[in-house]
């Protein structure tokens, strides 16, 4: 079992949109949340699926998600 960070974002008009960091051009959307990773599991799937049929090993997990607070002025 692989796990790759993904960041979530909500854009303007309540979407979801998905990307995977340590996966170029891996990316989805979704009209609720839930249905975002769904879609986002299902991509980073046939990512993998491609890269071992190109005899490639799939990309380790770089990257992780830290909060920074700032003092806002």
């Amino acid at each position: 079992m692989k796990e790759y960070t993904v960041v979530v974002e909500r854009d303007e008009s309540g979407r979801y949109a998905v990307h995977v960091p340590d996966l170029p051009g891996v990316a989805s959307m979704g009209d609720t949340r839930r249905e975002a990773i769904a879609n986002i599991g299902e991509a980073i799937g046939c990512y993998l699926e491609g890269m071992k049929k190109l005899g490639r090993r799939p990309p380790r997990r770089r990257s992780r998600v830290e909060l920074v607070r700032v003092k806002a002025a």
